[in-house]
């Protein structure tokens, strides 16, 4: 007796369709994702504890008022800007040997000014460089 087999073809799926939907859900949940940036950054800003002061007679003193103007060892400069500031300190750093800078700044002083007070001595070669902070009201007691 001869059986004869029954040639049945080979099962086998078709994946395809499978990955188009895949990469449908895909790009389906990367166009609907919203990615949120972070723009609010909580700052605490340091203040000091320390009383030590060293006042000399090679100390320069910068002050940034509230509207920006500079006065550069107690003389008031006319204009708020880099250069004036920069000759400003020039002059005064030429009868001095390695003086040092404390930059007295409002609270309310635009950020731009204490830069440029900054910047001016930085391009003078000054090293010794200070900000004034006033003392924490909660370790004055």
């Amino acid at each position: 007796m001869n059986f004869r087999r029954n040639n049945s073809e080979e099962v086998s799926v078709n994946l395809t369709p499978l990955i188009d939907v895949v990469f449908l859900l895909l790009i389906f949940f990367m166009v609907s994702t919203t990615f949120t940036k972070e723009t609010h950054i909580d700052l605490e800003l340091p203040t000091s504890s320390s009383t030590a002061t060293n006042q000399d007679n090679l100390t320069l003193e910068i002050i940034v008022n509230a509207s920006g103007g500079f006065v550069v060892n107690g003389q008031a400069l006319v204009q708020s800007n880099l250069e004036s500031l920069k000759r400003a300190l020039q002059i005064e750093i030429s009868e001095l040997e390695d003086p040092s800078l404390i930059i007295v700044a409002d609270g309310k002083a635009p950020h731009q000014s204490v830069v440029y007070a900054l910047d001016a001595a930085g391009q003078l070669g000054l090293q010794k460089v200070r900000m004034a902070t006033r003392m924490n009201p909660d370790e004055s007691n």
